[in-house]
């Protein structure tokens, strides 16, 4: 199903989406890295309390809206006539970028939370790791998407 009204507006739900997807990108690539960093202080101190506020504001007033955002006009895009190619596997591809990206960040979301509650149970080394997936699921959308493969 597609919606013949949104054709003239393609290039503009384009920019959107990627507009989101770079702030969305930008909060997975932080988010993390925060992490890292709030794992070697002590719980309590003044440093963790000053890295919960600004896990929180990063993952509330920029990471969520930047993925409802991106997800919105995804959708968009795919219910313009001609975008969506469901028999191409670079779609799926994408897809499954996607769907990584999303499951990394409701994963940060939570830790988000065992953080402020001074309950992180995961080492430095885990999120200094962590902080490449989002890295990884990027070079596929981009491949699928530009290159198209397959």
């Amino acid at each position: 199903m597609t919606i013949d009204a949104l054709a003239p507006w393609y290039p503009w739900v384009k920019a959107m989406h990627l507009l989101g997807a770079f702030a969305w990108m930008a909060g997975l690539f932080y988010l993390p890295r925060l992490f890292v960093y709030h794992c070697q202080v002590a719980a309590g101190s003044a440093q963790s309390e000053l890295f919960k506020v600004m896990e929180r504001r990063l993952l509330r007033a920029i990471m969520n809206p930047a993925m409802l955002w991106t997800w919105a006009f995804g959708l968009l895009l795919v219910l313009t006539p001609g975008v969506a190619d469901w028999g191409a596997g670079w779609w799926w591809g994408k897809v499954a970028g996607l769907l990584a990206m999303t499951w990394v960040h409701m994963d940060l979301a939570a830790a988000r939370t065992r953080f402020a509650a001074d309950a992180n149970t995961r080492s430095e080394r885990n999120w200094r790791i962590m902080n490449e997936v989002p890295t990884l699921a990027l070079i596929l959308i981009v491949v699928m998407v530009i290159v198209k493969p397959f």
